[in-house]
């Protein structure tokens, strides 16, 4: 369904810290080298983008929008969100069972250094 999904940063290395941290756990690096200027982590179901917006003007959150990742399991959640706390982040939701998700999904919710909202679910309960 989705080809990139892109968030915009007003601190890189703030970002490169937070998000090195979190998608390692979940397989990615990033690719980009350190003289782009911008994060990408690219997999087989489509590439994740962290920079400053393209037009120039700060980073913003949009509220109401989360960014959500896929975990192959629950024990990964919890490294995940043990990795972007150590890494800046800031809990919105500490790893456990989610009553509004299908299936008795499992999951975890942060907020990266821009305070966007991410979180990782393992599905296949």
């Amino acid at each position: 369904m989705f080809t990139h999904v892109f968030l915009g940063s007003n601190d890189i290395e703030k970002s490169r810290e937070f998000y090195d941290a979190t998608m390692s756990v979940l397989g990615y690096q990033n690719v980009a080298p350190v003289e782009a200027g911008r994060l990408i982590y690219a997999g087989p179901q489509g590439t994740f983008i962290v920079a400053p917006p393209y037009n120039g003007e700060a980073a913003t959150v949009s509220n109401g929008h989360t960014l959500g990742f896929s975990a192959p399991d629950d024990e990964t959640i919890v490294k995940w969100h043990q990795a972007g706390l150590a890494a800046g982040g800031v809990d919105e939701g500490a790893p456990g069972p989610r009553a509004a998700a299908p299936n008795n999904s499992h999951g975890a919710y942060l907020r990266d250094p821009d305070g966007n909202k991410v979180c990782v679910f393992h599905m296949r309960h």
